[in-house]
């Protein structure tokens, strides 16, 4: 005799089905993930260790991040310092050789060589990354030069009246010197430079190069002026052009020295921002091993489970079948 009735077995078999079908479910999902949906089971109730290899792994996805953003800002400067150095090298040589050997036409044709050579370094000096202009301190909002065409016009004015290479020289060093000249003229950048990035645990990179700096600033007045040169407003006489060339040809040698210094820099920070992402790489993957260690599902045991909890559904439905067949009349029969 069944101790309930037909209406209380039916929602009990129900019952039973579903809890079946739930631990099914359960089971197929550590087969996929080969990780136990029982964590608080596994873990006996103590989550400290998988909290702390979760607070890791979080840290790191937080420096990679950084290390990432950062090191594509140190490689496109670096490959703006490079169209830089190959400019002044290029320029320098070419200087030397016409202030020492060039005639006129020679002299002309550097000077509209050093104009585009002008327009070309602060384009590099104007660069960005992710929308973030490179050379210009915090004002990463802003370029961080006003136009070639600018420099060139308010140096003019500085330097006119000069009548010899010496004179035009120290003029041209005292308005880039003077907070009021190429600092107000040309700079747009702020005074404060970027503050330090941290990539990791203790370690930072620093970016503090801007535009305004003396490397850079030294660069430019001598491009600026070897453009000038033949200018008739500034109305140097041959010889004196020809020295002036020459000199300014030694001055972009000295800065092109100075860049290869400043890419070194560069070069260093890249260096170890590479290193740190290899650490936090192995340290991603050591945790990631841990976790998967603590957490997971045993395949055979799971498979073993799963076929186990499979045959009593197909029980459990053989057993409905035949308890709905059940009545007074085939029992009379």
């Amino acid at each position: 005799m069944n101790s309930i009735g037909d209406l209380a077995q039916s929602l009990t078999l129900r019952a039973r089905s579903v809890l079946i079908k739930n631990e099914i479910e359960t089971l197929t999902q550590e087969m996929s993930t080969g990780e136990t949906a029982n964590i608080t089971q596994r873990l006996a109730g103590d989550y400290s260790h998988l909290s702390d290899i979760d607070r890791n792994l979080s840290r790191i996805q937080g420096f990679s991040v950084t290390t990432a953003e950062t090191g594509v800002m140190f490689s496109s400067a670096q490959t703006h310092l490079e169209i830089l150095h190959t400019r002044t090298d290029e320029l320098a040589n070419a200087l030397t050789a016409v202030g020492s050997f060039g005639q006129t036409v020679n002299r002309e044709q550097i000077s509209n060589q050093a104009q585009g050579d002008l327009n070309t370094m602060v384009a590099s000096l104007n660069s960005s990354v992710g929308g973030r202009s490179l050379f210009a301190g915090v004002a990463t909002d802003t370029i961080a030069l006003n136009s070639g065409e600018t420099l060139l016009a308010d140096l003019k004015s500085a330097i006119m009246g000069q009548t010899t290479a010496a004179d035009v020289l120290q003029t041209a060093e005292n308005w880039f010197n003077d907070p009021a000249g190429f600092k107000t003229s040309m700079y747009r950048g702020s005074d404060q430079t970027l503050a330090a990035f941290e990539v990791t645990d203790g370690e930072e990179v620093s970016f503090k190069l801007k535009a305004d700096d003396p490397a850079f600033r030294d660069m430019l007045k001598a491009t600026a002026l070897a453009s000038l040169v033949t200018d008739a407003a500034v109305g140097l006489n041959p010889q004196e052009q020809a020295e002036l060339l020459k000199n300014l040809g030694g001055q972009l040698a000295t800065s092109r020295d100075t860049l290869v210094g400043v890419r070194a820099n560069i070069g260093f920070s890249e260096a170890r921002i590479e290193q740190v992402e290899t650490r936090n790489a192995a340290s991603k993957t050591s945790l990631e091993y841990a976790r998967r260690e603590l957490l997971e599902a045993d395949p055979f045991e799971t498979a073993t489970r799963l076929k186990a909890v499979q045959f009593q559904l197909e029980s459990l439905y053989t057993v409905t079948v035949r308890t709905s067949q059940l009545s007074l009349v085939n029992f009379l029969r």
